[in-house]
């Protein structure tokens, strides 16, 4: 009799290797949203790298997002345009541009409330508390 494989270990092992891809899945998905949707030191729009050269002066509004100069002057401007005050020198911004923005902030919204989840809060409590 050659080798003899433990069935316990072998199925073990296999768990083991199941619950590491699965942490390893859970920390991607983790590290994606962080990284890509809230990541302070680029544009949230159009993703630049936001610098002293190119950081928005304070605006007339409050901007809940971090943005570049050009992106926070779109969004002043998309501002105005839902209140009314459109400057029509700035033909471009037509009902699509508008459709634009507005599905935009909409998806910003969709993401904050999946990070608000308490599916979301569990898998990060999951991770804290499984650190293997």
């Amino acid at each position: 009799m050659g080798n003899i494989i433990s069935l316990t270990a072998k199925r073990k092992d296999t768990r083991e290797k199941k619950d590491s891809l699965a942490r390893k899945r859970k920390l991607l998905a983790v590290r994606k949203i962080f990284r890509c949707t809230h990541c302070s030191s680029k544009c949230e729009k159009c993703g630049v790298l936001v610098t002293a050269e190119n950081r928005p002066d304070l605006p007339a509004y409050r901007i809940p997002y971090s943005f570049c100069d050009s992106c926070a002057e779109e969004y002043m401007d998309y501002i105005d345009a839902l209140r009314g005050k459109e400057d029509a020198s700035l033909y471009w911004h037509n009902d699509a541009w508008m459709k634009v923005w507005g599905t935009w902030i909409e998806h910003q919204g969709a993401v904050d409330s999946y990070l608000k989840s308490k599916e979301f809060e569990k898998l990060i409590d999951e991770l804290k508390t499984d650190r293997t």
